[in-house]
């Protein structure tokens, strides 16, 4: 499990590197996992055990950090709470982007999960 969030990190890290040297305005931990996700992806081609027992443990890693998810929301409440004050004068504008951000996310989420599923039943799974 160390070995996975070393790893996690690794990624992590030199999306940071890249988002900092280029200037881009995507967040270096966004760069980092899309890299992680093209590491993945690309050791699909490669079938060694090695890479089935990186994957195996990088999947335990990410479900044992997904079981503590909503700890990760604690402190973004305590910081809204915090600033309360600061969002009250837009409070109409932090509306608008919540709803429309939850709409898009759930449109997309629907819309990938459909592709998915229908991928899925073309190959016989």
């Amino acid at each position: 499990m160390l070995q996975s969030i070393f790893a996690i990190f690794l990624f992590q890290l030199v999306g940071e590197v890249l988002q900092k040297y280029f200037a881009l305005t995507v967040p270096g931990p966004v760069i980092g996992l899309l890299l992680l996700l093209l590491a993945l992806l690309a050791s699909d081609r490669f079938s060694n055990l090695a890479a089935t027992k990186v994957k195996q443990s990088l999947a335990a890693t990410a479900e044992t950090l997904l079981s503590h998810l909503p700890l990760l929301f604690v402190p973004i409440g305590v910081g809204v709470v915090m600033h309360v004050a600061a969002l009250e004068g837009q409070l109409f504008a932090v509306l608008g982007v919540i709803f429309i951000g939850t709409v898009l996310t759930v449109g997309f989420s629907a819309l990938l999960m459909e592709k998915l599923q229908g991928r899925g039943s073309r190959n016989g799974g």
